[in-house]
């Protein structure tokens, strides 16, 4: 856990030494935000665009590190607890690489957004279907909805399923680069289908178990 967390907070300090050592290069107005087709429609003053991300960074790690303490079903987060820190790394990773792209781009090299930040975005949702197989009942992380933290069955079902859904959304992306303009979208509806399905999926699974109950 201690080098995992090493690799959290080194991920942190690049990106402030990174922004600091980029400063002067950067223009005034830093191009910071993208459209589905990979056209700039946002622009921010170099000193937030430069240090937005490292903060969001820090302010997330201590979120994370947090979590395990406080929530009440705390000993069951220990149990996943290497695929937890493992998402926590993958997720500063991808924002570091978000961000390291917004510089790149800020520093005249030109390319689709979009089209760079899909393979990153179907590794990151690739492990978080390897988290929820792991997933024990929490109050924070996983697919958290009245009838999966009412029933650790129901729960185990649900994350069994929606690790399933989460890896092959995760693959989708991977290959969307290879349908251009379409490609944001076979990112999004998998994602969406998935979360809007597992909601269902929770209820009617809690549904059956009440009714056997009942039936006892």
């Amino acid at each position: 856990m201690k080098k995992t967390q090493s690799i959290m907070w080194g991920i942190i300090l690049l990106s402030f030494v990174v922004g600091i050592a980029l400063y002067q290069a950067m223009p005034e107005k830093m191009a910071t935000h993208w459209n589905a087709a990979g056209e700039v429609n946002g622009y921010m003053p170099k000193i937030f665009g430069l240090f937005f991300v490292p903060y969001l960074l820090l302010f997330l790690l201590g979120l994370f590190l947090l979590i395990p303490k406080i929530d009440p079903l705390k000993s069951n987060i220990e149990k996943f607890r290497k695929y937890y820190d493992g998402f926590v790394v993958f997720l500063l990773v991808f924002l570091f690489y978000v961000h390291a792209l917004t510089l790149a781009w800020n520093l005249g090299i030109r390319f689709n957004m979009t089209t760079a930040l899909l393979p990153a975005m179907g590794l990151l949702f690739y492990y978080l279907g390897v988290m929820m197989e792991k997933a024990k009942r929490n109050w924070f992380i996983g697919i958290r909805t009245p009838w999966t933290l009412s029933s650790d069955r129901v729960w185990d079902k649900t994350h069994k399923l929606g690790a399933k859904l989460y890896k092959a959304a995760g693959v989708v992306a991977l290959f969307a680069i290879l349908f251009g303009k379409y490609a944001i979208f076979l990112l999004i509806i998998p994602i969406i289908f998935s979360s809007v399905y597992l909601f269902l999926y929770s209820y009617w699974e809690y549904r059956k178990e009440a009714g056997n109950h009942f039936v006892k």
